[in-house]
């Protein structure tokens, strides 16, 4: 078939305007990413009273795991600087991650000066209903409690206390590097326990995207710190869209793990909340 010279200059003007679009429709894209969602700095909430007690010993083994998942705590960069929190704190598991300020007040056993340590939430103290609130049932409902790692606790009282009143406060979770994102799961089921997040330390709702489905796939919180979506996911690059639970803000990570991505695995991205 022959283009007569006319043809040809509707043909380059129809190319000309579909390259502009794309382009225009790829900045766009560009500019959503880069800004979507308000950024939000978290900010130390008021002093409130509590009590604290402690659980394991110095070399804090038998607070490894815990409710929130996150496994052996040193391998995911919280050490023994860590707390049960009671149910009533916990949240369900959304309060995992969290970070707060706690220091001993009106005891003989708190330190002079009453110095405060930081800890992050990694597990669930559970209730005691044999016990009542006010004598060993300590984490019952509707009571705020912490049980602290050995080595936490020992930073603002003599472990011999056993039990002693705290002043404790949120506060931003300084974490360095991005987010951490732990797989587990199989084929058709991907399990994301999310680690080492900054600012509020929460998450309230997590999304995927695979490089195949081109859209993003909605993920319901399982328990403590991980997130499930079940979809086949195999074979792509993921990102994730994650927003805190306490300030609302979302944040995006774009192609944290390989198309070769296995579970068991722990991926890191670049971002993190503020």
């Amino acid at each position: 078939m022959a283009f007569s010279f006319q043809s040809w200059n509707l043909i380059s003007f129809f190319f000309l305007m579909s390259s502009m679009l794309m382009t225009i429709i790829m900045e766009s894209s560009v500019t959503e990413a880069a800004t979507y969602g308000k950024v939000v700095h978290f900010r130390p909430s008021p002093w409130y009273l509590s009590h604290a007690t402690f659980y394991g010993d110095e070399t804090a083994s038998e607070t490894m795991g815990g409710a929130c998942g996150y496994g052996n705590l040193f391998d995911s960069g919280y050490g023994t600087d860590t707390a049960a929190l009671s149910s009533t704190l916990f949240n369900n598991g959304y309060a995992c991650g969290t970070c707060f300020q706690i220091k001993c007040v009106n005891s003989k056993w708190c330190y002079k000066g009453s110095p405060f340590t930081t800890i992050t939430a990694t597990n669930l103290c559970p209730p005691n209903w044999a016990k009542p609130s006010d004598n060993g049932g300590w984490c019952n409902p509707p009571r705020t409690h912490f049980d602290m790692a050995k080595p936490a606790f020992m930073k603002i009282a003599e472990w011999k206390a056993g039990i002693v009143p705290v002043m404790y406060r949120r506060v931003p979770c300084m974490k360095a590097g991005g987010l951490r994102f732990k797989f587990q799961g199989n084929g058709y089921w991907l399990l994301v326990y999310v680690m080492n997040v900054a600012g509020g330390g929460d998450i309230s709702n997590m999304w995927v995207r695979g490089s195949k489905t081109g859209r993003w796939i909605s993920m319901s919180h399982n328990w403590g710190a991980s997130y499930q979506a079940f979809a086949v996911l195999g074979g792509q690059s993921l990102s994730f869209r994650i927003t805190s639970y306490t300030t609302k803000e979302t944040i995006i990570a774009w192609n944290v793990a390989p198309s070769n991505w296995n579970t068991g695995m722990t991926y890191k991205s670049s971002v993190n909340f503020h």
